[in-house]
């Protein structure tokens, strides 16, 4: 999982995370199943990356949030969407066109590397 990645590095060098990550998720069984203790017969086939999670989130270290399909933001980087959907996951990202929010002009300051202003 990147966010304990992101944890441990926020920990060297001096930003030791204080609350729990959370983790957005549009699976309320995947939720239930990783919230209840419980060993489910479904879920016997489950691999040891699932279980690495689990005990994540036992230890308090992540937290599962519900997101609703349409409102998970990923979804443009993994998933075919329309170009509605595309720009207002990008609008909710702040990802916009660069060169549309430039203004001004380009000045010279200084003295070139060859000495000449």
């Amino acid at each position: 999982m990147e966010i304990l990645w992101l944890r441990r590095l926020l920990t060297e060098i001096g930003f030791p995370p204080k609350l729990k990550s959370q983790l957005f998720c549009d699976n309320k069984a995947a939720i239930s199943i990783s919230e209840n203790p419980v060993q489910h017969d479904r879920t016997k086939h489950v691999e040891v990356d699932h279980h690495f999670i689990k005990e994540n989130l036992e230890g308090g270290i992540v937290k599962f949030l519900f997101v609703k399909s349409e409102d998970q933001l990923a979804n443009i980087l993994t998933k075919a969407v329309n170009a509605k959907t595309f720009k207002e996951a990008l609008g909710k990202l702040s990802i916009g066109n660069v060169v549309a929010q430039l203004e001004g002009e380009c000045q010279t300051l200084g003295s070139s590397i060859h000495g000449r202003k």
